[in-house]
């Protein structure tokens, strides 16, 4: 059980702490570039992360499930294990659709020099980032504060 509730935090470090990063730090400094270095430095950072999140994204949720089955099962868990669950259900939702569409666009655009087309793939990709990791702050407070087996 130590081996998946590490892996199910170091997920979370990746993913969580990527986008804090991601929206914080990197954005806000590179927001001062122009548009044609901005966009393929930020369509670059974003191919690397969305490679690890998606790692992250796998181990998070293999390791719930495993972490839920050595617990008795989701049936007998807690209302934080299924706070958890679902709001991470809901995270890896988004980090598909990101991956799948506004960031497919991002990438096609600054492959064609097409800007114009690149800033609105980049603006869906920062507020649904936003929102993500809103909500992994928020699957952290759960975590900690709502009687959580993962953290002791």
């Amino acid at each position: 059980m130590q081996i998946a509730r590490w892996l199910h935090l170091m997920g979370v470090v990746v993913w969580v702490g990527g986008m804090f990063f991601a929206h914080l730090a990197l954005r806000p400094a590179a927001q001062s570039l122009p548009p044609p270095v901005r966009l393929p430095l930020l369509a670059a950072t974003l191919s690397r992360f969305f490679a690890w999140a998606g790692i992250a994204v796998l181990a998070i949720l293999a390791s719930g499930v495993w972490l839920a089955e050595a617990m008795g099962g989701f049936r007998g868990a807690g209302g934080a294990i299924h706070a958890m669950t679902a709001i991470g259900v809901a995270m890896a939702a988004v980090y598909g659709y990101v991956v799948s569409v506004p960031y497919r666009r991002l990438r096609d655009a600054v492959a064609e020099g097409k800007w114009e087309a690149a800033a609105p793939a980049m603006a869906t990709i920062r507020r649904l980032v936003g929102l993500n990791l809103l909500l992994g702050v928020s699957t952290i407070a759960v975590a900690v504060l709502g009687r959580s087996p993962l953290v002791p």
